[in-house]
C-alpha cells in the first residue's frame, strides 16, 4: 500500500508503541492523527510529526468518530493502528479476595472494545475510498500480545483482552476482504516502553535475558517499522505476528 499522501490514525498514539508508529508513518508520508485519552502526550507527539492530535478513549464512539473525520478530511483514511492497552495486575483469587469485577470489565473495555471501536468506525469508512491500483482501500493493525499465548500470572484480564484481539482478526479479515480492506494483528513481547522504566533496573535486566535472539528488550521503533512492512506487503492479511526474539514467557 502506498503510505504517502494518506491519512493514519494511530490510538494510544501519545507514547511508546503508538508514538513510534506515528512518527514511522509520518516519516513514510502519511498525515497522522493521534489518538491518545492524555491531551497533552497527543499534542506533543502531533507537534512532533506535524500531525493532528485527537485527545479521547479509544472505547468512546465519539472520540474516535472524530478522529475518523479529522483523518478523512486530511486525505483519505487508508492506515489505522489501535496501540491503546492497559495492562494492570491482579490475581484471580488474591490475598485481599477475588479479582476484582469492574477491573475486569476495565481492561477488556479498553483494549478489546477499544480496538474493535476503532477498528468497526475506520472500517467503515475505508469501505467508501477509491481503491488504489491493486484493489486495496485499507489497512488496520491491531495490537495484541505474546500474553495471549503465554498470559502470566496476574495477566488473567490482560491475556483475556489480548486474546480476544487475535481470535478477533481472521473474522475481522475475512469480512472487509471484498472491500479491500486488510486485518493483520502484531503481538510484541518485552518492549522498552514507558512502562518499563517504572522497573528497577535489575529488574529491566532480568526482563532483557528472556528473549531468545536478540536477548534485549524490543525498541518501539522496531514495532513502527513492522508497521510499514505490512503495510508493503499486501499478502500480509488475518494474520497475527509475533514481535518476539523468540521469547515464550514462563508461567510467573
Amino acid at each position: 500500500m502506498e503510505i504517502s499522501g494518506a491519512s493514519a490514525i494511530v490510538s494510544g498514539g501519545g507514547s511508546g508503541l503508538g508514538a513510534a508508529t506515528a512518527e514511522a508513518l509520518a516519516q513514510a508520508g502519511a498525515k497522522v492523527v493521534v489518538l491518545d485519552i492524555d491531551a497533552s502526550k497527543a499534542e506533543a507527539v502531533a507537534t512532533r510529526i506535524g500531525g493532528v492530535a485527537i485527545a479521547g478513549d479509544v472505547a468512546d464512539e465519539v472520540a474516535v468518530a472524530a478522529a475518523v473525520e479529522t483523518a478523512s478530511l486530511l486525505a483519505p483514511l487508508r492506515v489505522v493502528v489501535a496501540c491503546a492497552g492497559i495492562a494492570p495486575a491482579a490475581r484471580i483469587a488474591g490475598r485481599g479476595g477475588p479479582h476484582d469485577l469492574a477491573l475486569f470489565e476495565r481492561v477488556i473495555r479498553v483494549n478489546l472494545v477499544g480496538t474493535f471501536n476503532l477498528m468497526r468506525v475506520a472500517a467503515s469508512r475505508m469501505t467508501t475510498n477509491e481503491p488504489l491500483a491493486d484493489g486495496e482501500r485499507g489497512l488496520i493493525i491491531c495490537t495484541a500480545s505474546v500474553a495471549a499465548y503465554e498470559g502470566q500470572v496476574g495477566q488473567a484480564a490482560y491475556a483475556a483482552s489480548k486474546g480476544g484481539i487475535v481470535a478477533l482478526t481472521l473474522p475481522a479479515a475475512r469480512e472487509l476482504a471484498r472491500f479491500g480492506v486488510r486485518v493483520v494483528t502484531i503481538a510484541p513481547g518485552l518492549i522498552h516502553t514507558p512502562l518499563m522504566d517504572t522497573l528497577t533496573p535489575e529488574a529491566r535486566e532480568a526482563l532483557s535475558r528472556q528473549p531468545l535472539f536478540p536477548q534485549r528488550l524490543g525498541r518501539p521503533e522496531e514495532f513502527g517499522a513492522l508497521v510499514l512492512t505490512i503495510a508493503a506487503n499486501p499478502l500480509l492479511n488475518g494474520e497475527t505476528i509475533r514481535l518476539d526474539g523468540a521469547l515464550r514467557l514462563p508461567p510467573a
